[in-house]
């Protein structure tokens, strides 16, 4: 049986990644002041790898892929893990189970990702073409 606690706690959860969803839904950071800015390129005028995520995100919730793969492919190709790893995680809360993603405690992957992060930093702001914006 689920407590009702953890339902309610899931509840709240969904309410307001709904309410985060609902904002980037109905206000385009790109021209919206309500978004802050990266502090990264505030400061060194550099990309960061999480740069465009926001616009990314606006514009996956209005059904452009190709736009929000422009903005940032690294953020839209990992959605599919976030997910994954969110829902293993929520229904472990919920079930009293300990499902693990093996992926995720993998040295390989872990170090594969980090270094694809940073490979992906430093490609997204070279200065010549194809890479120039």
């Amino acid at each position: 049986m689920v407590d009702s606690k953890k339902i309610l706690f899931i509840a709240l959860t969904i309410i307001i990644l709904g309410g985060g969803f609902f904002l980037y839904f109905y206000y385009n950071p790109s021209n919206n002041s309500l978004f802050l800015p990266c502090p990264f390129k505030l400061i060194s005028g550099y990309n960061c790898p999480g740069c465009g995520s926001q616009r990314a995100i606006h514009q996956l919730l209005h059904g452009n892929l190709f736009a929000a793969f422009q903005l940032n492919p690294l953020m839209v190709l990992s959605i599919p893990l976030i997910v994954y790893g969110l829902g293993t995680r929520a229904y472990n809360y919920l079930f009293d189970t300990q499902h693990r993603i093996k992926l995720f405690y993998n040295k390989i992957f872990i170090y594969s990702y980090f270094g694809i992060a940073v490979l992906y930093w430093v490609i997204r702001n070279l200065s010549f073409y194809p890479f120039v914006k």
